[in-house]
């Protein structure tokens, strides 16, 4: 055996066992409660503050605040009060809150400039709920994805695509872009634009259009649906057709009015071309005779 194994051995025969199980009691006894009170203050207190956060998410919603403010002051009182949570909780130990105070302060700062895409998250969702550009429920466009909001959070807005996708997307990439609500106006135009054939009338297929738009009763009539002669395209003639409908009948007007409009066209011998194009072949051996 080498001369370090030995002193090794040497070393642990040397240690007391009974010192060392002597300090681990005293430390126990004389912190060990004060950590579990520790711990229990700030798994009740959690708990507390969920349900107060969800009381006054009920409480603001009843009182007819959007829902959509509600939800974030939610979130935002949630956060404050762990925060509460957490220096109560550590006082026991005997930490002085206001050292406590000064070192969170500190931590906060240095937290705060390694997280700078945080705290711009935070604002732009601030910003959000000060402005409004959209709430719950809406239909909107932000950061290159469509779909219905679902949740304003403190840094991250919460969006389901038409397919039940969820996306979650930062808030300041959001407001550093276009967004489009297709929602806040409640009304939009569905654009269609149908051919026909140029052998085929005109005005009869004008008023087979405008005949199917006014049988639905989904269409309204302020503003008015407008049909007309758009395009002389090379194998058509192409009406544009723009029926207003409410925002929630967008899609399902969008699709029902394109059959319905080609089975009523069908039903009058109005046809809807398909491209075309006439070939003329030259007889090279009858040019030279």
């Amino acid at each position: 055996m080498s001369a370090e194994s030995v002193e090794v051995v040497e070393g642990i025969k040397g240690i007391n066992v009974d010192e060392i199980l002597q300090t681990v009691y005293e430390y126990l006894a004389q912190y060990g409660f004060k950590v579990i009170g520790a711990l229990l203050i700030f798994l009740i207190g959690r708990w507390l503050a969920k349900i107060i956060s969800q009381w006054i998410e009920k409480a603001l919603i009843k009182s007819r605040v959007d829902k959509t403010l509600a939800t974030f002051i939610k979130n935002l009182s949630n956060i404050v009060m762990l925060v509460f949570i957490i220096m109560t909780a550590v006082k026991p130990l005997g930490v002085k809150t206001t050292e406590f105070a000064v070192v969170l302060g500190a931590a906060g700062l240095a937290i705060g400039l390694a997280l700078q895409g945080s705290l711009s998250n935070f604002a732009s969702g601030f910003l959000m709920i000060i402005f409004r550009p959209f709430k719950v429920g809406d239909f909107i466009e932000a950061a290159g994805i469509k779909g219905t909001v679902q949740e304003i959070q403190i840094f991250n807005t919460i969006i389901n695509t038409p397919d039940n996708v969820r996306a979650i997307i930062p808030n300041a990439k959001i407001t550093d872009g276009n967004i489009l609500n297709y929602t806040v106006n409640g009304k939009r135009r569905v654009d269609l634009v149908i051919g026909i054939s140029y052998e085929d009338d005109l005005k009869t297929a004008q008023k087979i259009i405008e005949n199917v738009l006014a049988s639905d009763e989904r269409v309204l009539h302020d503003p008015k649906s407008n049909v007309a002669v758009f395009e002389l395209a090379d194998s058509s003639v192409n009406f544009v057709v723009r029926p207003w409908v409410n925002s929630a009948d967008y899609w399902d007007i969008y699709f029902d009015m394109t059959a319905k409009i080609k089975l009523a066209l069908d039903e009058n011998g109005i046809s809807i071309p398909f491209p075309q194009r006439d070939v003329h072949i030259k007889n090279e051996a009858q040019q030279g005779a």
